[in-house]
């Protein structure tokens, strides 16, 4: 039986940012250094120190002994086994070596030396060691407080410097962003990428290659997007001739097909125009107060498909009533060409819902939405209706968003602008048409 092990808390968000990153890298390495040199300068100094104290406690140990053996007076701090005296020290000294040792004594602290005397004594010396210990100290001192600054002024330019890397990516990632949202203008413009005699860094590499991609992207869309309209706009002409001589045709089944295929072809040809002039961006909206449930119901009875309509609750909002009708009238055509009855339109609010009883939108549709002419497998594709609504959506300002249903079905839900005021009265009404 295996057992999940808890997680551990987790780091904030800003943790992950490249700026938190480089942060703590810097002021670690920067640890690192100092701990090291202030190491090195450490016991070099120590080092030093002490040994220039040997050297005085070994020459005063030589003139006392000098002295011992004459029988003359040792001088001040000099004796045999004084008080005082480490044992370790003196033990070294019974035994007939030489040798010294910083102690303390009386709170001060103290450089012994001692070598041996007559029966198994010990000469000693004792040299004032306070001076050097202080100096060690106040070195001690200097190196963690210029540690401190240096890691300091370290970590204030190197954060100073990554905050310039970091602001010129998230430019970088904010136009790709753009880019993405279909945004084609959009462009880093980094200063050092105008020049190309100059030296580009990484970043600057990056920004580029971007601006280069867009221009590339916007250039080959702006091209289809041409070809579509051209296309279009020429397919107009003969088929205006085609569709004039139909109704020239003697009654009867072929010429009811001829017309059917003629009025289809003038159908797909006025819905290439309307989607290259979405692309174009060049459509404007007719503003003006509406209440949803009446245009509903316009949409419903335009469509002749019998679809149902149930208001619960009635909103007046500002719209362009033309492109609104538009809209539901391709969501109840799309609900009514693939999916199954009964076909359902909901008002509530500024928030209208278009739903069948079929088999559902596709996964790709419900993930990325409508794509032109696309099909999955052997099924029909969706065609041009569901891009134009989504494209009138956006014009309108408002958000189309495509699911299905946990009991089956596809759902087409619109939400457009709305801002609560007093003359916007809840009317509330169930109905079919």
């Amino acid at each position: 039986m295996s057992h999940r092990l808890p997680r551990g808390p987790r780091l904030p968000a800003w943790t992950a940012t490249l700026t938190w990153k480089a942060a703590v890298f810097i002021t670690v390495m920067c640890c690192a250094l100092a701990a090291l040199l202030g190491a090195l300068v450490h016991v070099s100094v120590t080092n030093q120190t002490v040994g220039q104290a040997r050297d005085h406690a070994l020459t005063r140990l030589d003139d006392a002994t000098e002295a011992f053996e004459a029988g003359d007076d040792l001088g001040p701090g000099a004796g045999v086994d004084p008080a005082g005296l480490p044992e370790r020290l003196r033990k070294l000294a019974a035994g007939g070596e030489r040798g010294t040792m910083v102690d303390t004594r009386d709170s001060r602290p103290t450089m012994w030396a001692a070598g041996p005397a007559t029966d198994g004594r010990a000469i000693a010396v004792r040299v004032d060691y306070a001076q050097g210990a202080r100096t060690i100290d106040g070195l001690d001192r200097a190196i963690l407080g210029s540690s401190v600054l240096a890691i300091g002024a370290t970590l204030l330019v190197g954060a100073f410097a990554v905050t310039r890397v970091t602001r010129r990516l998230h430019q970088t990632a904010t136009v790709a962003r753009r880019i993405s949202a279909g945004d084609l203008d959009a462009r880093v413009n980094d200063p050092r990428t105008r020049d190309p005699s100059r030296r580009q860094d990484e970043v600057a590499a990056v920004a580029g290659a971007l601006d280069t991609m867009a221009s590339s992207l916007q250039g080959k869309l702006q091209s289809e997007q041409r070809f579509t309209a051209d296309v279009a706009h020429e397919l107009r002409t003969p088929l205006t001739g085609l569709h004039a001589a139909a109704e020239l045709l003697e009654p009867g089944r072929p010429t009811e097909l001829v017309r059917d295929r003629v009025a289809a072809l003038r159908t797909l040809t006025e819905d290439l125009l309307e989607i290259s002039r979405l692309d174009a961006k060049s459509e404007r909206v007719d503003l003006d107060d509406h209440h949803l449930a009446p245009l509903a119901e316009r949409a419903v009875r335009g469509s002749g498909v019998g679809a149902e309509l149930v208001v619960v609750r009635d909103v007046c909002v500002v719209t362009d009533r033309r492109r609104l009708e538009r809209v539901l009238g391709n969501l109840i055509a799309n609900a009514d060409k693939h999916g199954r009855p009964p076909i359902v339109l909901t008002v509530d609010g500024p928030v209208v819902s278009v739903r069948d009883h079929g088999d559902g939108y596709p996964d790709y549709l419900v993930e990325h939405g409508p794509q032109r002419f696309r099909t999955e497998g052997t099924t029909r594709g969706h065609g041009l209706g569901l891009t134009i609504a989504l494209g009138q959506t956006a014009v309108l300002g408002a958000r189309l968003t495509f699911a299905n249903a946990a009991d089956g079905g596809a759902v087409a839900t619109l939400t457009l602008p709305y801002e609560e005021t007093a003359g916007n009265g809840a009317r509330g009404s169930d109905g079919a048409a």
